[in-house]
């Protein structure tokens, strides 16, 4: 088999399950956080590097807020039936080269990676961060690849034309064409509401994974039982309570419903 007929056959498998793929990544770097920054770690959970512990959770999350305000303004703004919507296979009728599409190709890899970064960020860990993003860009350079073949086969010189003007990753915020459809955010509830939800678990699944690995290893018996409720289990519960009202809303009631357009 040709290596670009390789390509394209792993990125399409990688791509029907892109969604398990980076779950799976990050459980494996959690014995990464064993062996480095022990000490650190310990300091700055004890309280006597606060400061620094805020600015490290603060940047994580502007980071992937940033991530999640580009999925919810790419995926409430994408018509159905085109490039940037299809989930378990590549379908493309039509070709996405206006809104977010004009200024970068693959918004929703980008805002994907962004949400897990800020997730690598705070976990506080260079060689974690560094490792995870490296297998992270091979992740979906597979997966753009096999995508664009497939739009390209569709499309042809549309697609080598707008692939020639707009970047793959990185976006060129100068192209930016206003797109035909404006920001729904019903749309953007109905369709991002798990993945919120998924993202504050997350979170929270790593703010224990580093309170066990350090604190409690460290001290296994001064840790009070109470101080096993963290602040981030209440986040869970009340994102937790949100999501299951929402998805009631969506599947009982027609609140979120949108146009024909979006779905």
């Amino acid at each position: 088999m040709a290596l670009i007929q390789s390509f394209e056959k792993s990125g399409n498998l990688l791509f029907k399950y892109r969604g398990q793929i980076p779950v799976l990544v990050m459980l494996l770097a959690i014995p990464l956080l064993f062996g480095s920054n022990r000490i650190f770690y310990f300091q700055l959970f004890m309280g006597e590097w606060h400061v620094l512990q805020i600015v490290f959770m603060v940047l994580a999350f502007l980071i992937s807020l940033s991530g999640l305000a580009l999925r919810a303004y790419t995926v409430s703004t994408t018509p159905k039936g085109t490039s940037g919507r299809n989930t378990s296979g590549q379908v493309a009728k039509t070709l996405n080269t206006k809104g977010i599409y004009s200024i970068v190709r693959h918004p929703l890899y980008l805002a994907n990676y962004l949400i897990w970064a800020g997730v690598l960020v705070f976990m506080m860990n260079i060689y974690v961060f560094l490792i995870v993003s490296l297998i992270y860009w091979i992740y979906y350079e597979r997966i753009m690849f096999a995508e664009e073949a497939y739009l390209r086969q569709q499309f042809g010189d549309e697609f080598e034309e707008w692939a020639a003007r707009v970047p793959a990753f990185l976006p060129k915020f100068s192209l930016f064409q206003k797109g035909d459809l404006e920001f729904s955010f019903k749309t953007f509830v109905r369709r991002e509401y798990a993945t919120i939800f998924s993202t504050v678990f997350t979170y929270v699944v790593a703010d224990y994974l580093l309170f066990i690995l350090i604190v409690v290893v460290n001290t296994p018996f001064k840790i009070p039982c109470a101080n096993w409720i963290r602040p981030s289990f209440y986040i869970l519960l009340i994102a937790l309570v949100i999501t299951l009202v929402i998805k009631f809303i969506k599947h009982k009631t027609s609140l979120l419903k949108s146009d024909k357009l979006r779905d």
